[in-house]
Formats: C-alpha cells, structure tokens, sequence
C-alpha cells in the first residue's frame, strides 16, 4: 500500500464526515433530516440531483459496457441525458409546487398519499414496499464498488474489510447530517466526479500518442464494429430492440425517489430553470466522458473479459498514468461517484420506513423521535445491502439496470399522470405502482438475459422498464377512468397548481 495515495483519500473521508458533523446540530425534525426544509438553491439541488443519479455506475458501469461491447452501448447515455433533461423541465417545478400544496410532503410516498387522499394509507404503504424493495440492490451496487475501488490499492486489506470501511463512512456522515449534509458533500462529489471523468481518458490518450493510435484498435478484426454506434465491437448490428431499450433507460428519472426529492427541496420552484441547466450541462459533459473512459481503455489496457474486470478499466487507467498523491485524489473521485448515491439511497429508504410506514401506526411518535429512528434504519438497510454486496464479483451494471426500471415502472408514470391529469384518482395511481413494480420483477426474472435471479426463460431484447412503464400507465389510465375519476375537491386543487405552476419552463 503507498501511503502517499492514501493522503487524497484520507483527506476526502475526512471532509465529508466533518459535513455531517456540522449539519448534526442543524436538522429539527424530520422535514429538516429528509428535505433540508426546502431550502436547496438551484445550483446546489442540480449539482447534488446528477451526482446522487450517478453513482459508480458513471466510472464503472458504463466504461465496463463500452470496454466490453464497443460504443453503441453509449445508447445508453444519450437515453439518460434526454432522461434526466424531460425530468427537471417536466417535473421539478410541478412537483415542487404540488409536494407542497399537498400536506407539505416531504417524501414521494407521502406526496402520493396527499396528493390522492388516500386516507387508509394504501399508497404510501405500497410506495414504501416498492423503495425498500428496489434501493436494497440499488445500495449494494454503490457498496460493491466501494469495496472493488478501496481493494484496488489498500491490498492488505481483502475486498470484505475494504467495502465494510466505505459502508461505515457512508453510514457515518448519514446519519449524522442527514439531507442537508448530503446535498452539500454533493455539490463536491459532483465536481470531484467531473475533474476525474476528463482528466483520466485525455491523459491515457496522451500516453498512448493521440487518438489516431487509440482509433487503430479498429484495425482488429475482433473490433471492427467498436467505434460504429449501430455495431456491437465485433461487427454485428445492435438489433432495434436494443437501441430502444438503452434509450428507454431515460424513463427512469420520473421515478427516482432520490432524485425527485432534489426537486422537492428546491427553495422556489422558480429556479427548476437555472437548476436544469445546471443539471444538463453536468450530466452531458460527465456521460461524454464516461464513454470515453470505455473506448480509451480498451487501447490503453486490452485483454479483459468478463463484466467484473472491464468495470476496472478506470482504475487501471489511473494506477498506470498518475503519481501516488494523485491517484489518491481521482480514486477519492470514485468513491465521491459511490458515495454520492448510496448516502441518497440510505436517506429515502429509512425515510419510507420511518415517516411513511411508521405513520401508520396507532402510537404517535414525535418528530424527533421519528428522525432518531431514521437514523436507526439508515443503519439496518445499509447491512442489509452490505450482506449482498459481500460478493466482489456483483455486476454493478445489472444491479442499477434492474432497480432502475423498478423505480421507473413502479413511480414514473404515477409521478407524470398526478401532476398532469386531473382526472387521476388513487385506485388508479395504486394499479399503476402495482402493475409496474411486479412487471419489472417477471420480466427481468423470466424474460431478461441480464436477470439479476438469473433465471431467464426466453430472452426478449427488451429491457423492463418499457413494458412496465407502459402497463403501469394504461393500468392507471383505465382503473381511474373506470373508478369515476377524481373528485372535485382533487381536481380543484390540482388547477390551482396548475395555474402557479404556469410559465416556469
């Protein structure tokens, strides 16, 4: 182990526990712990939105895709950039506005609850049920890649110890500061993630001698098709259901409860504008070079084959390129990339469990013995997610693929159709969650080759969040339209932010 690696890394472990320490004294109750009051100004909710969405699938999973299968895997990313952009200018203002005209929400569960009037809890129970459900394996993703990045050069330590120290300093600063210590650890892993995601790939490109020489691995038959966005690496056309399944990972932001909570804090939905073109700019500019990082890689350091190997691509790349004390600080990068969400994930998770299902029962707890038991759950999901993420040889990619679509299908059209169809009523928002949440299970258990359960009976092609999303949307549709709609007490509030909600694109 070089110690002088261990100077950037240790520094960076030490100023996001200070982050949770000093916002330890400033959160009073659970609005404070899990929305920051609707206090975030738009470059902070953008900045800590992208990273929070990202996580170490930016530098692992997706330059392990392109490594492996070539550039049109960077479907992908162009779905996610579209994705994320629909989002902030479709959702971020209205949900804003209507997360507070309704009960001042300040969970999506709750939000969906007020927003039906769903007086026997029946929504904020299943939305709960979905959360725990899909952020388990979303959170064991970031925790694999913490154990493979920490293990990658503190080599006295196996992988098990390595990824048990990253869950512990997630957990620390947490716990401790909440939303608001989160959202500002944030805004540095943001800009931590980006530095490294540009630096890495240029200087592999200027060892290797330009990007002609990067270029000629084309000249291999093997990668004929490498540098094709229609081609997988070895020439053969990537098939239409494939292209449209990368794109349709764009869907899954009007789901996710980690990033649609960032629109929720914004202090005046107004800034929903600055904060999407913050947002944008960040996500294009760190997805370019994501792609970049698989392709450079692949001429800097040829030979990997499995899925496991080629998700180290960047961190071979900077083992190879940079002297000790920087390298400390770009694998601090990596861990900002895990980090940035898993802490986001933790948060939501025990929130679903503290102030939606805990809501239910018939003892009244107080706010802040509600936050105390927050706490207490960040602790209990975060082992949970550690227990699965004792294998090193998790696909990170597979385990963000499956919890994606499960949030997308499950919350996504619910999210749309609540904010923009009067019409709406609960018995329709609860057939759509039901709908999509168990269609993104069977189809990626029995219809899906990258099935985390690996049980795959016919592979479709088809990633499950397209059919989900779209069952789940005409299931709202028709169980609504056939319950009689909404009442005029709904439809009443739902013009008035309607109207508020006018003239913020």
């Amino acid at each position: 182990m070089d110690f002088q690696i261990l100077v950037g890394f240790i520094a960076y472990f030490v100023i996001v526990l200070l982050v949770g320490f000093y916002f330890y004294n400033k959160s009073h109750g659970m609005k404070d712990y899990v929305l920051g009051g609707r206090k975030l100004n738009p470059y902070v909710a953008a900045l800590s939105a992208q990273a929070s969405d990202m996580s170490g699938w930016l530098l692992l999973g997706l330059p392990g895709s392109i490594y492996l299968f070539g550039i049109g895997q960077a479907w992908i990313g162009i779905g996610l950039a579209i994705g994320s952009y629909l989002a902030w200018l479709f959702v971020a203002k209205r949900l804003r506005n209507y997360s507070h005209k309704a009960g001042d929400s300040i969970t999506l569960s709750q939000y969906f609850s007020n927003r039906f009037r769903d007086e026997k809890n029946i929504l904020k129970t299943m939305s709960a049920i979905v959360i725990i459900v899909f952020f388990v394996p979303y959170v064991a993703s970031g925790f694999v890649s913490a154990g493979n990045i920490l293990n990658s050069f503190v080599t006295e330590l196996d992988y098990t110890m390595c990824m048990l120290v990253g869950v512990v300093v997630i957990i620390a600063y947490t716990v401790l500061g909440g939303f608001k210590a989160i959202c500002w650890t944030d805004v540095l892993q943001a800009m931590l993630m980006l530095v490294a995601i540009i630096v890495v790939p240029l200087a592999a490109i200027g060892s290797l001698g330009g990007w002609d020489q990067v270029a000629a691995i084309t000249d291999a038959p093997a990668f004929s098709g490498f540098l094709d966005f229609f081609k997988n690496a070895d020439g053969s056309t990537i098939a239409a259901m494939s292209i449209i399944s990368s794109l349709a990972w764009g869907l899954g932001y009007f789901g996710m409860p980690h990033i649609l909570v960032r629109y929720m804090a914004l202090e005046d939905a107004k800034e929903a504008k600055v904060a999407r073109r913050v947002g944008t700019v960040w996500i294009i500019v760190a997805l370019a070079f994501a792609i970049l990082v698989g392709v450079v890689g692949q001429a800097y350091h040829p030979g990997f084959t499995t899925k496991a190997e080629a998700q180290t691509v960047f961190i071979v790349m900077v083992g190879g390129l940079f002297a000790p004390i920087i390298m400390g600080i770009l694998y601090s990068a990596l861990m900002a990339a895990v980090m940035s969400t898993s802490d986001s994930q933790l948060l939501v998770a025990s929130a679903a469990v503290t102030n939606d299902l805990m809501s239910l029962s018939k003892k009244k707890y107080s706010d802040n013995a509600l936050m105390w038991m927050s706490r207490a759950v960040v602790i209990v999901i975060a082992i949970i997610a550690a227990i699965i993420a004792l294998d090193p040889n998790s696909s990170i990619m597979d385990l963000v693929s499956f919890a994606w679509a499960g949030f997308g299908a499950a919350f996504g059209p619910v999210v749309l159709l609540s904010l923009y169809w009067k019409k709406s009523n609960g018995k329709g928002a609860f057939a759509g969650m039901v709908v999509g949440f168990i269609t993104t299970i069977l189809w990626n258990t029995f219809l899906s080759a990258d099935s985390v359960l690996k049980c795959c009976v016919y592979n479709t092609g088809l990633y499950e969040l397209v059919p989900g999303f779209l069952f789940a949307v005409i299931a709202m549709v028709a169980v609504s339209l056939a319950t009689g709609g909404a009442t005029e007490e709904i439809e009443k509030e739902f013009d008035e932010v309607d109207a508020e909600s006018k003239g913020l694109f």
